[in-house]
């Protein structure tokens, strides 16, 4: 019988490592799974080539001998499939060398359902979503919101635990308390051991007593709750806050979280960069040559801004410290662009002496 060549059956070198095997050997035995529309001969072949690389002392005796065990090769005994004991699979292919492997990841998506390693993770609840809407100066201030959501929160009457208050918790009997429930899934490969959630007791092991009225035993129920939302100062149009433990509840796990995504409503003057507020202020002709105060309502309120003599359009004058606030002590400043306002009509007085001050150069 010529020699099987085991590398090239899984498609690595001669020099792969035992990942690299692994790796092969994964990604083929999805691939020729049966139960999934496969080859089962070529699935066969993989899983033999697979079952001497990667043993080490089974792959050293196939690289020095081409065959294992003296050349007997793999021909198998009556009750077997392919020269392989696939009876006791839920210990690892009956230690013929899928001890290394992790079937869970190769065949978990083959039968529905989680698989036994999956099953140990705590259920969550949903994550859910709302969008709000808030002012210019509440994006720079912060602002506290108080919205009202209906989703599936924990019942209050019994903390969650879905048993009358003052009632005991009793062992589940349908999953003897072990939380979780094992099936025997069976395929040509053998029997498949599958561990799930009991649905009984949702994986808590516990049922109650006396079931709470007032979710009937579920542990939630869907109600309209108010949840207060803290928008801090300086947050930017678009952007998400996450408030951990705010989304929708479930029984015997942690509660999801809520997403809040904010719309910011543009200001009528002010626009912003960054930390600072930008704005615009027209100046009459004679204030801007002559020099003026002007009031000017900023967001703290209204101030009082000097207007330096011979201030030109394009100009832009800083006050600081009435930008968005960066920290508790530290804020932006605010930035006024100078627009001098040139008449469209003038009195003939007016004009006389515009046109004085055009004879003298001005």
């Amino acid at each position: 019988m010529p020699k099987k060549d085991y590398y090239k059956t899984l498609g690595v070198e001669k020099n792969a490592s035992a990942d690299e095997i692994k790796k092969a050997f994964r990604k083929l035995a999805h691939k020729h799974h049966p139960d999934k529309g496969g080859d089962e001969k070529m699935f066969k072949e993989v899983n033999e080539a697979y079952q001497v690389l990667s043993d080490e002392k089974k792959r050293a005796e196939y690289d020095t001998y081409g065959s294992v065990g003296g050349g007997a090769g793999f021909g198998g005994a009556q009750g077997q499939t392919g020269g392989f004991d696939f009876s006791g699979f839920g210990g690892g292919f009956n230690g013929q060398g899928f001890e290394n492997i992790d079937l869970n990841d190769i065949f978990g998506d083959l039968f529905g359902g989680r698989s036994a390693r999956s099953s140990g993770k705590a259920r969550r609840g949903r994550d859910i979503s709302v969008d709000l809407q808030i002012s210019f100066s509440e994006a720079v201030f912060g602002v506290e919101r108080k919205v009202t959501i209906t989703k599936v929160s924990a019942c209050q009457s019994c903390k969650g635990s879905g048993a009358r208050p003052g009632s005991a918790m009793k062992t589940c009997g349908e999953c003897k308390g072990q939380g979780s429930l094992k099936e025997i899934k069976r395929s040509f490969l053998g029997s498949f051991a599958q561990v799930r959630e009991c649905p009984t007791c949702g994986g808590s092991g516990k049922i109650p007593d006396e079931k709470c009225a007032t979710c009937k035993g579920d542990g939630v129920l869907r109600k309209a709750e108010e949840i207060t939302i803290r928008v801090p100062s300086g947050i930017e149009n678009g952007q998400t806050l996450r408030m951990t433990g705010a989304g929708e509840a479930v029984k015997n796990g942690p509660t999801g979280d809520l997403y809040v995504k904010i719309h910011v409503v543009p200001h009528s003057v002010f626009k912003r960069e960054q930390e600072n507020l930008v704005m615009n202020l027209n100046v009459k002709l004679t204030d801007a040559i002559l020099g003026a105060v002007y009031p000017v309502q900023t967001l703290d309120g209204e101030i009082e801004l000097t207007i330096p003599k011979g201030v030109s359009t394009g100009d832009v004058l800083r006050v600081r410290s009435k930008g968005v606030p960066v920290d508790t002590r530290h804020r932006g400043d605010l930035f006024i662009k100078i627009e001098v306002k040139t008449p469209a009509k003038l009195s003939r007085q007016a004009q006389k002496l515009i046109e004085d001050l055009r004879k003298e150069g001005i």
